[in-house]
Order: structure tokens, then sequence, then C-alpha cells
């Protein structure tokens, strides 16, 4: 036996899955040894996220123990359970609210190219470090007010592993892209915990801007955090990105500068 143990909160997906085994000692054994081969792994992952949705859809669940869990280069098979469920009239939350699969849609621009908007998700940070290493310098230092050569991991999982609760990111999909991965635009929001004011950020990739996507997917955000009932929303420009700010009046943004000019800050009253 191995006293080993690693903690997760539901609901998982393959990634969380992944880091959950991988916080573990026993997960190097699991990728093979002297002449064991490696588990099947995304077999295993699968079920993390199976044994996870079930305590999702069903709240009275309190606790389920799979033991013995064998797992090979075959697959996995559980042999015994035992589930415990909460007492009538309990009620249980989740701690992280589930992907919000609902706010996907599907929007058509004036070109006719067709792309995904979503919400951001794990499984999306390859496809995110590749969105931004093809920005040109000057979108670079619009969004992050310099230039960022590299993100690290752990900021790229901070962008993309988000909590639905307090942050929002919505990402577009080109779904004309040979690779129908390819995210090509972002409008993020953090908001405080009373709700009254998010703060905003958006970035299209450079060679698709003009086309009226960054304009699409800040409507979008508009539209979520009013139903949320955000009371404002806020955003920090450098005064040279003049397209955003023409955006941001477009949309009925005020401005104010910040910083010895350096700065304009943009301000939507969301419930007026």
């Amino acid at each position: 036996m191995v006293d080993d143990s690693a903690v997760a909160l539901p609901p998982l997906n393959m990634i969380l899955a992944r880091y959950l085994i991988d916080r573990t000692r026993v997960a190097a054994l699991l990728l093979g040894y002297r002449d064991r081969p490696a588990v099947d792994m995304d077999t295993l992952c699968l079920t993390l996220m199976q044994v996870s949705q079930l305590i999702v859809d069903r709240p009275e669940i309190v606790e389920i123990d799979i033991n013995p869990l064998p797992v090979d280069a075959d697959g996995v098979l559980a042999l015994d359970a035992r589930v415990r469920v909460a007492e009538p009239g309990l009620s249980r939350q989740l701690a992280i609210r589930p992907y919000p699969e609902a706010l996907a849609e599907a929007v058509v621009l004036d070109s006719g190219r067709v792309f995904t908007l979503r919400p951001i998700r794990p499984e999306d940070e390859a496809a995110h470090r590749a969105f931004l290493s093809q920005l040109a310098p000057d979108d670079i230092r619009f969004r992050f007010f310099g230039l960022v050569r590299d993100l690290p991991h752990s900021q790229m999982a901070r962008l993309t592993q988000i909590d639905f609760d307090r942050e929002m990111a919505f990402i577009a999909v080109d779904d004309t892209a040979e690779d129908a991965t390819q995210t090509v635009g972002v409008v993020r929001t953090i908001t405080d915990p009373n709700n009254d004011r998010c703060e905003f950020a958006i970035i299209v990739r450079s060679d698709i801007k003009g086309q009226g996507l960054g304009e699409i997917l800040l409507r979008k955000m508009i539209r979520y955090c009013r139903d949320r009932g955000t009371q404002q929303m806020v955003g920090q420009i450098l005064p040279d990105n003049r397209a955003m700010l023409d955006l941001a009046e477009l949309l009925g943004f005020k401005c104010r500068t910040l910083r010895d000019d350096r700065v304009v800050e943009v301000v939507l009253n969301l419930q007026g």
C-alpha cells in the first residue's frame, strides 16, 4: 500500500484530472517501470472526469469510495465502490461553478467567416499560447502595457483555468480554419466580490483586426455582465490605441485620463 493522496474540486476535465494524478507520488509508477508498460492514462483521466460529473449531476452524493480501482495498459476496472448520500433536506453547493456550455454561440462576420464564441477552458492553453505568439508587437503592448516575449505555464494556466464566479473569458475560435481549435480573439473580465464593478481587457489576432470581431466579443461580454447584475464595466487603454478608444466610444463608454495622460480609463454603467 502507498500512503498517497491528492485533492481537486469538481468539476474536472481531462487536463485537471491529469494535474490531479501528477500531484501524487504514484504517478511516476503509472508511466511504466521495469517490465511493466504505462497505464492507459487517458482512460484513467476520463474515469476521474466521469466520477466528478456524477457528483455534479447528483448533488445528494456526499462521498464515493472506489476501492480497488485497478488500472493498466488495457484500461480501468472498478471492483468495489461505496456511495454515501446526504440526509433528506440537506443541500450541497459546488465550490467551483461548472463550465457554462450554454454561453457558446456561432457568429458570422460580414466577410462570411464563421467563428464560435465560447468561455475559455483549461484545454485551450496550447491554442492560447499560439494565439499570443502570433500578435504584432503593438498589439501585445496595447494589451499588456509592455512587450511580453513569452508567458510561463503558471501564467498561461491562470489565463485558461478561471473561476467563473469571479471571472469570464470569451474566446473566438475560427471554424473555417484548417485547425478548428485556433484562438483568434479573447475578451475577459474580473469582477469584484460584490459584483459592483468588473475590469475588462480584449485582444484580437492582428491579421483579423478591423473585421468587427472585437466589437462582437465586447458586446457579448457586456450582455453577460448585465445579465449577472454587474453595475459597472471598466477598462484601461493606452492613448495611442485609437481603434480601441473608438470602439469604447461606440459602445457608450465614458473616458477619463489617468497617470499623467499615459492611460485612458473607460467606464460603462451597465444597469442605468
